[in-house]
């Protein structure tokens, strides 16, 4: 199997389990969140078992899942599970802003050195992009899971939330392109 797949398979298929759950057991989040931790726990250790390091976003997010997941499965409450998006996102924009305001360091830039060679304005740039889009997400889960359906908030999860990240992803392409470093 190809390193491709492998990505692939370890970055959705836990979200696919947890959606295939959900529906074949009459649309039960308890049901459904069990499968999506034990595949997500796999899925960091595939990865791990690939690359011979441990993958860290993955393995924040294995550890959230976990804790929310299990704290819905306890409690018998989805209101933990509708969070972790929201706490995830806001996680993830805060950590960029502290790592840049005071510790001086573009954590996006330290993450994404070995794939994409900018400019220091263009990582700046693109640092803030990232940081506004997870809050933008962050109220959008909040206020899709606050006023909708819990089978609407899964189907938001799964098939608005990916869509809504790869086109941001895609529009930053341009940004990218003009501050892109020339390599000699």
């Amino acid at each position: 199997m190809n390193k491709s797949l492998i990505k692939f398979l370890t970055d959705f298929g836990p979200l696919l389990i947890f959606f295939t759950v959900y529906y074949k057991s009459d649309k039960s989040l308890i049901a459904a969140i069990p499968p999506l931790i034990v595949a997500t726990l796999i899925a960091v250790f595939v990865v791990y078992m690939i690359e011979k390091k441990v993958p860290y976003v993955p393995l924040i997010g294995a550890f959230i899942i976990s804790i929310f997941g299990g704290l819905t499965i306890i409690f018998k409450n989805p209101i933990f599970i509708y969070l972790k998006p929201t706490i995830v996102n806001v996680i993830f924009a805060a950590a960029l802003w502290i790592g840049k305001k005071i510790f001086n360091k573009n954590l996006l830039k330290v993450f994404f050195k070995n794939s994409i060679n900018l400019d220091d304005e263009g990582w700046e740039k693109l640092m803030y992009r990232w940081i506004g889009f997870f809050i933008f997400l962050a109220i959008l889960n909040e206020a899709v899971w606050r006023t909708q359906t819990e089978e609407f908030w899964v189907n938001f999860k799964v098939w608005g939330i990916l869509p809504l990240t790869f086109i941001f992803t895609a529009f930053q392409v341009p940004l990218i392109q003009k501050y892109k470093k020339n390599e000699e």
